[in-house]
Formats: C-alpha cells, sequence, structure tokens
C-alpha cells in the first residue's frame, strides 16, 4: 500500500507540474512576442529570486535532482539516514516546484524531469516516514529508487524507460532487492499520469519509414558529435562548478547570476529565442512538421544555454535541454548530407540519444526513453548505435558521468555542512552500534 499511495501521488503531482510548466514555457513565448525587451530585467530578477529560495529554505533543491537522488540513496542505511532529509523532503518538493517555475518563465534553460525525479522521491520517502511503527519494515532505498523511477516513468510516459533508469543510473547491481516494487510504482504512477492526460506520448510520432543506408553515413559522424557535445556540456558546468567554490561573497554569487541571466536574455533577445526555455518546441517543430531547417547556431544556443543557466545554481533538469541540443544538431546534420525529411527525422531522433547518453552515460535508458517517447522501435539499430558511440566518445573526455560527479560533491558537502542530529536521531541512531537493517539490501 505505501508504493501504491506514492507512486499515485506521484503520477498526480507530475501532472500539475508538469501542465504548470508548459504554461510557465508559453508566458516566456507570450512576453518575447508582445514585450521582449523585458527579459532584461524579467530574467536577473527570477533567476535571483529563485537562488535566494534555494538557498534559504532548501540549499539541496537546486540543480537537476538526480545526483541528489542517488546520493539520497547511498546513504539510506541506519546509520546515515538522518542526512537524507536534506536531499529529499517535503521542502525540497515545495522550493523545487516554485523555483524552476519561476526560472522556466523567465527564460532559463531547464527542463522539468530531473526536478519530477526527485520530488518523486521526496512522496516516497515522505510516505515512509509517515509509516507507523507497528506496520511492517520498508527499505528505505527501496522506497526511494522506486519514487525516483515513478517519477521519470510520469514525466515522460515511459515505463520501461523508468525501470531501465533505475537499473542503469540508480540501482546499479541492487536491482533484485528493488524489482518487485519498481515495477509496481513505475505501472501505478504511469497509469496515474495516463488516467489524468489520456494516452500520449511525451513527443508524438515521427515518420521514420523508407530510411536509406546512404543515412547511416550522417548517423556516424552525428554520433561523433553528440557523443563531444553532451560531454563538454557537463564538463563545461562542472568547471565553472569547481571555479565558483572560491567566491566567498554572497553578492559575488548574485552577481554571477545576474550577469547570467543577462547572457540568456541577450542571447533569446539578440540572436533566436529557441535559446529559452527546455527546447521541447525545438523537436515537436523539427519532427513533426515541414520546418526542419534550422540556423548553424541553434544547435550552440542549445548547448550553451544549459552552461550559462545550471552553472547559476538554480534548480533545473538536463534532460529535456540535452534532448533538445542534440534535435538541433541531427536537423543541421540532416541539411549538410541532403537527407530526406523521413531521414532527417531519424537524424533528429539519433542526435536526441546521443546527446542525452553523453551526459547520463546511460545508454540503455537514452535509447529507451527515445524509444517510448516516439515509437519508433522500427530504427532501434540506429538509436541504439548512437548511443553506444556517443558514450564512447564521452568516456574519452571524463570515465565518470555528470551525475555521478554531481553526487559526489553533494555528499563532500552533505558531510561538511550536516547540521548534528537532534537528541531523539542520536537515541535511535547510535554510531557504531546500530544494528543493520534487515529490509536495507547492503552497500
Amino acid at each position: 500500500m505505501p508504493f501504491w499511495a506514492g507512486a499515485f501521488i506521484s503520477g498526480v503531482v507530475a501532472v500539475v507540474y508538469a501542465q504548470l510548466f508548459a504554461w510557465a514555457e508559453q508566458g516566456t513565448h507570450y512576453i518575447y512576442t508582445q514585450v521582449g525587451w523585458l527579459f532584461f530585467i524579467l530574467t536577473p530578477v527570477c533567476f535571483v529570486l529563485s537562488y535566494w529560495m534555494v538557498s534559504r529554505y532548501a540549499p539541496f533543491a537546486r540543480g537537476s535532482g538526480i545526483p541528489q537522488v542517488s546520493a539520497a540513496i547511498e546513504l539510506s542505511n541506519p546509520r546515515y539516514y538522518y542526512r537524507v532529509r536534506s536531499l529529499v523532503s517535503f521542502r525540497i518538493i515545495i522550493v523545487k516546484i516554485i523555483s524552476s517555475l519561476i526560472v522556466v518563465f523567465s527564460g532559463g534553460v531547464i527542463g522539468r524531469e530531473g526536478p519530477t525525479i526527485q520530488i518523486s522521491a521526496s512522496i516516497f520517502k515522505k510516505i515512509n516516514d509517515l509509516l507507523p511503527s507497528w506496520y511492517p519494515k520498508i527499505s528505505k532505498q527501496n522506497m526511494i529508487v522506486t519514487g525516483a523511477a515513478a517519477g521519470l516513468a510520469a514525466a515522460f510516459n515511459t515505463p520501461l524507460g523508468g525501470i531501465v533508469f533505475a537499473i542503469e543510473e540508480l540501482t546499479k547491481t541492487h536491482f533484485s532487492f528493488f524489482k518487485s516494487a519498481l515495477l509496481t510504482g513505475v505501472i501505478i504512477a504511469g497509469l496515474t499520469a495516463l488516467m489524468l492526460l489520456g494516452p500520449y506520448l511525451y513527443l508524438g510520432y515521427p515518420v521514420v519509414e523508407g530510411i536509406s543506408y546512404y543515412a547511416f553515413f550522417a548517423v556516424i559522424p552525428l554520433a561523433i558529435v553528440t557523443g563531444l557535445a553532451g560531454a563538454g556540456m557537463g564538463q563545461s558546468i562542472l568547471y565553472i562548478f569547481k571555479r565558483k567554490e572560491k567566491i566567498k561573497k554572497k553578492s559575488h554569487h548574485i552577481l554571477y547570476i545576474v550577469i547570467c541571466a543577462l547572457l540568456i536574455a541577450s542571447l533569446g533577445y539578440f540572436i533566436d529565442p529557441s535559446v529559452f526555455g527546455s527546447g521541447k518546441n525545438i523537436m515537436i517543430t523539427t519532427l513533426f512538421t515541414t520546418q526542419k531547417h534550422l540556423e548553424w547556431y541553434v544547435p550552440i544556443l542549445r548547448v550553451i544555454g544549459p552552461i550559462i543557466t545550471f552553472s547559476t545554481g538554480v534548480p533545473g533538469g538536463i534532460f529535456a535541454p540535452s534532448l533538445s541540443a542534440g534535435a538541433a544538431i541531427g536537423a543541421v546534420f540532416a541539411e549538410m548530407f541532403h537527407l530526406s525529411s523521413n531521414e532527417t527525422n531519424l537524424a533528429i531522433l539519433c542526435g536526441m540519444t546521443g546527446c542525452l547518453t553523453s551526459i547520463t552515460r546511460s545508454p540503455f535508458t537514452s535509447s529507451i526513453l527515445v524509444l517510448e517517447m516516439t515509437n519508433t522501435h522500427n530504427v532501434i539499430f540506429y538509436i541504439m548505435f548512437v548511443a553506444l558511440v556517443s558514450n564512447l566518445i564521452a568516456n574519452t573526455i571524463s570515465k565518470h558521468s555528470f551525475y555521478d560527479q554531481l553526487k559526489v560533491n553533494y555528499l563532500i558537502e552533505i558531510q561538511k555542512n550536516q547540521v548534528p542530529q537532534t537528541t531523539i536521531e542520536k537515541r535511535r541512531i547510535t554510531p557504531d552500534t546500530t544494528p543493520s537493517d534487515p529490509a536495507d539490501p547492503p552497500s
């Protein structure tokens, strides 16, 4: 029952959050068409407001949310469970939703998928905390992993993607401990979203019939470029984070955020508004209309945009921005190689897969997500080939994924800054003498 309740609530929250996010992006478009110059005021104000909310009320609500969930899973044992509340909690849910909506409304280049994963994991964790003492003991790791998978499934309407994500990114070798609860959580969260929104795909049904062998020669360099682009995006963000650690004054952090916000506003106002938001509109337009053409600089904007936005520390996901960057690269490549309309769709799907893989280093998750979002199983060979190649290319730049490196940073930070346990917690969790939780899998 706790898993069912958590999955149902996660599905409802994911649907509401998705609708609010869509309205915020529509608001961005409306402001651009009516009073575009307003972004030079709106974007800095909203970025600083979001940063203040996160810093003041929930510091670990910043960024994507996936590294925080991974860290929470690692800390979910009796000795360190008191630290998990900083990473997944009810406060995280509220701050994450409000602050990310503020950012995307002002043109911030973020997605909602990473936040949905952290929100859903927080819901499951809260339900686990509320269980009465007489209720059968449930693994804390089990609840958080299931919540994360259910969140991804509800966000993208991709149940297989949610399961594979949990196996490949979250649980690694411990899938056998989570499989029953994981399937239950994913199915119920997905059905809840389906019940509220009806049958839908995150993107739609692109036409990819009649692909010639010539298209394969475009896919090979596309896989290499998206591997470099995604890995470069992640490493750039991490490099900026490392440099920002030397900034001690809060006023200097605020100044940096204002400068980044003005850069985003300038790129959107003076060059192309496609830099704003998650980039889902780029994927929809290039896949499902005859407007396949994108200017050569759009992929550059879609790579630079997330770097600028994420480096400020505001909350938001990197799934959708990396997918849109890959879609833009695929569309430009298709035009360079003079591909047909259907082959252009294939190049866009492969670009999305390659860019997401090089960020997450999860080729199976990326492939399954793109396949489920578009129902294009007839080109699975091309998509998995690109995932493999882009993953190999990304590994030459860094052996560890963007999420793994952030998770290590969060674990170090929470160890340094964790508020001491309360007297009650100390009684409940005594170092070195606490027996292992039989419901928890071995670390």
